[in-house]
């Protein structure tokens, strides 16, 4: 009853309330402020990147990493986890921000809000039970790919305007711009990845990314005097001052609240909220609500293992729901679960989930204090750190195991699920992939249920079977995918006989679709004038039968308890010859 509760728990503060409940005083605050801030560090600069990777200035990054990270750690029902910007939105929100501006990326992130309370309250969390492994590595591996691919003309320093919205024509156009590569940007980004590599060998405390952001900026500010100038944060971006006159980079202030339509669209100006507007704009809130709630929940399940705690699925949900909604009325873009920080989290100490307020806090000082140093991060430094994040989230090794040890459905799955992600739409490729897998996986179990000849086995038939009669055991689920081929094997084997018992005792599950292979094969014994017997059924298929019970002759008017009865009922039926059934 316990696991239940917590499969289906739904309350407003779960993690919280539970990680209070266990006694919390200075040392596990001490762990959590420690932890809240070594992932405060990491958030910054990630935070920026993968705003300017969906399009939106970096600053939006960092609002969201404030307002959610803070909101949903108090509300949410996984302890350990950090939200905020992830790299896997990014191959929606790119092409959403491109075609509504940010005006209308935040709309959609307050309907996807929506549909994740709605999912929340419907008691939907357990659903990521059912996406199997092959399916996540493939769309994660494709998003990899494209966020990746989206990169390249800040690595190389190449300004190509607006990207094509195919993936063949993105890669056509970097192909056509490629010439015109900067080299100082090129040194930069390569720098960036060097930095990061190496000091992940050195295994110190001091995640790679800040050393690296830092170094990089400082070659940066070398190559430009030495005359071979990169494009900057500073250069990218810049903002309003109060004066009027133009700021350059981050903006220092607070996040303000706004409504969401009213923010800049495609070209500067607000968008007009209507019915039209958002009716084409859900589609891409559906995706971002489904990623989210897959990449929280999974995040989860990953804390829950290293951990052994346990999160609340539905709580996480709803948390997540309301940080979506509330968020972009201070600009913030959409957010989830981040698993690299999460776990980020656990490792550094954190205890509860006032280390993710703490992180919140961090990032809120680093926007107030660190603004104008900020400005000097060169773009082919956040296309490396960008890079780097979509390796890592990509999870190649366990795409390689499956590609190297597991069946050839997996295979076909992740490898469907990869092409149309990167083709074509994480939505279509999550879909398909579930598809293919659940009719892979129906086609296995199909293939277990088996038909035996027991006629002459000792370990099932105890007594002597009457001449011309057998014994057959079906062996496995009886359902629809099955069905038919059960009766085809039936009806071959009893061809000829008097009469036919048929052992149900290892035949667990029945539906409609075996109940017809059944109906069926009783009808087809009536047309050969074969007797037919049934015995032992389970407590599902009994249950099945008794449901679908009518006034004509059926499977339940031919059973007996056991076997042994159904042969004395054979016997009897073949010393009275010309009988009926």
């Amino acid at each position: 009853m316990a696991q239940r509760k917590h499969l289906l728990s739904l309350r407003l503060g779960h993690a919280l309330r539970e990680s209070l409940a266990e006694g919390y005083g200075r040392p596990e605050l001490l762990r959590d402020i420690i932890a809240g801030m070594t992932v405060g560090v990491i958030a910054i600069p990630l935070a920026m990147a993968l705003a300017i990777a969906s399009g939106v200035p970096p600053e939006y990054g960092l609002y969201t990493a404030i307002i959610a990270g803070a909101f949903i750690a108090l509300t949410g029902g996984s302890r350990y986890s950090i939200s905020g910007p992830t790299a896997a939105f990014v191959v929606i929100l790119y092409p959403l921000t491109s075609e509504y501006g940010l005006a209308g990326l935040l709309l959609a992130s307050i309907m996807s809000g929506i549909i994740l309370i709605i999912m929340a309250y419907a008691r939907l969390g357990r659903f990521i039970e059912y996406i199997p492994q092959s399916v996540t590595l493939g769309f994660t591996g494709g998003i990899a790919i494209v966020i990746a691919v989206l990169q390249i003309p800040d690595f190389i320093g190449v300004d190509i305007g607006k990207m094509p919205e195919s993936f063949i024509g993105k890669l056509a156009s970097i192909g056509q711009h490629f010439s015109q590569l900067n080299i100082a940007s090129v040194i930069t980004a390569l720098f960036t990845l060097a930095v990061i590599f190496l000091w992940t060998k050195l295994r110190t405390r001091i995640p790679p990314f800040l050393p690296a952001l830092v170094l990089a900026s400082l070659l940066g500010v070398v190559l430009s005097m030495a005359g071979m100038p990169i494009d900057t944060i500073g250069s990218r971006f810049q903002y309003a001052l109060a004066d009027g006159s133009m700021g350059a980079g981050i903006p220092p202030y607070l996040p303000t609240f706004d409504w969401p339509w009213n923010r800049p669209g495609p070209d500067g100006q607000s968008l007009s909220l209507s019915l039209d507007l958002v009716s084409k704009l859900l589609p891409a809130a559906f995706a971002i609500a489904m990623l989210g709630a897959i990449e929280s929940l999974l995040c989860a399940v990953v804390l829950d293992g290293m951990s052994g705690k346990r999160h609340s699925a539905n709580s996480e949900l709803l948390a997540q729901g309301m940080g979506n909604v509330i968020t972009p009325f201070f600009g913030g873009i959409t957010a989830t679960a981040a698993i690299a920080r999460s776990a980020t989290n656990y490792k550094s100490g954190a205890v509860s989930p006032i280390a993710g307020i703490v992180h919140a806090i961090v990032v809120l000082l680093g926007l107030l204090l660190l603004a104008k140093a900020l400005a000097y991060v060169p773009m082919p430094a956040m296309a490396a750190l960008l890079m780097v994040v979509a390796w890592n989230m990509s999870e190649a090794h366990k795409s390689v195991k499956i590609l190297k040890k597991s069946p050839l459905g997996d295979i076909l799955v992740l490898l469907t699920c990869l092409s149309l992600t990167v083709l074509f739409d994480m939505v279509i490729a999550i879909t398909a992939g579930v598809v293919l897998a659940s009719l892979l996986f129906m086609k296995e179990i199909a293939s277990l249920t088996q038909v035996l000849d027991i006629t002459d086995d000792s370990n099932y038939v105890q007594s002597k079977v009457p001449e011309c009669w057998k014994v057959f055991k079906i062996r496995g689920a009886l359902f629809f995918a099955a069905g038919d081929r059960v009766f085809s094997e039936l009806a071959q084997k009893i061809d000829g006989l008097e009469g036919v018992i048929v052992h149900m005792h290892y035949s667990s599950y029945l539906d409609s679709g075996g109940l017809n292979a059944i109906d069926r094969l009783i009808t087809y014994c009536d047309e050969h004038q074969t007797k037919i017997r049934f015995s032992s059924w389970q407590f599902q298929p009994l249950k099945t039968l008794a449901k679908a019970r009518s006034e004509q002759l059926g499977p339940l008017d031919l059973s007996y308890s056991t076997l042994e009865e159904a042969i004395e009922d054979a016997r009897r039926i073949k010393a009275l010859p010309g009988s009926e059934k």
